[in-house]
């Protein structure tokens, strides 16, 4: 996996935006360098319609060249043939997910301390996404924020394990995720719930770029 993928790394499902489709091609246009389809929770798509409707995320991705990611559903990720899956503490297991979408296929993992991390890592995860950083309202089922405490002791003690942070990320508060050794941010409503995603993505990929820089030295 190229791990520059990582650096702004977009999530969004059809109900975090009123044009869900038009705010993903705006985002792409701006420079998301991932994009993960989390179809969850209230209001959320099923059956045929969630498979039409990541089928035309897919398309928008591969128009871009940008990573297209399904978050958990490893039936759907492999029916669509997708560039990888992202699961949680609470859905099938690393090792098994990798077993099922085979060694070339992108496999993220939420963790929210080094022993998850270090599980994730043992069992063949390519990224780990660490969080909430910050409050976040974006997922109904999220934890307390954490800071990026752990983001940097995951860091030191995995060096070579990609991090993204994630929850309540924005352009003005990012910065201590770069600093605390991540490759990169994840974020849902600070493109999903803009006016204009498409500036928005591409400012905030111009300032991620500036803090790794600094943070490379």
């Amino acid at each position: 996996m190229n791990k520059e993928i990582l650096k702004l790394y977009f999530i969004m499902g059809s109900m975090n935006a009123k044009s869900p489709l038009d705010v993903l091609e705006a985002a792409l246009q701006g420079g998301i360098t991932c994009f993960q389809l989390r179809e969850k929770g209230d209001h959320s798509l099923q059956g045929n319609e969630k498979y039409l409707f990541a089928k035309k995320c897919k398309e928008l991705c591969q128009r871009y060249n940008v990573p297209f990611i399904i978050n958990d559903d490893v039936e759907l990720a492999i029916a669509l043939n997708a560039d990888g899956i992202h699961i949680g503490q609470e859905d099938e297991k690393a090792e098994v997910v990798r077993e099922l979408i085979g060694p070339t296929k992108i496999l993220g993992v939420s963790v929210h301390n080094p022993d998850e991390a270090f599980i994730a890592f043992k069992n063949g995860a390519d990224y780990v996404g660490m969080g909430p950083v910050y409050p976040t309202s974006s997922k109904s089922d999220a934890k307390a924020p954490a800071g990026t405490s752990m983001i940097k002791r995951v860091a030191q003690l995995y060096p070579s394990l990609p991090i993204v942070g994630i929850g309540g990320i924005t352009e003005s508060n990012f910065t201590p995720v770069i600093k605390a050794g991540g490759l990169g941010v994840a974020v849902i409503s600070a493109i999903a719930s803009s006016e204009q995603p498409a500036e928005i993505a591409k400012g905030f990929l111009e300032k991620i770029n500036s803090s790794l820089r600094r943070a490379r030295g």
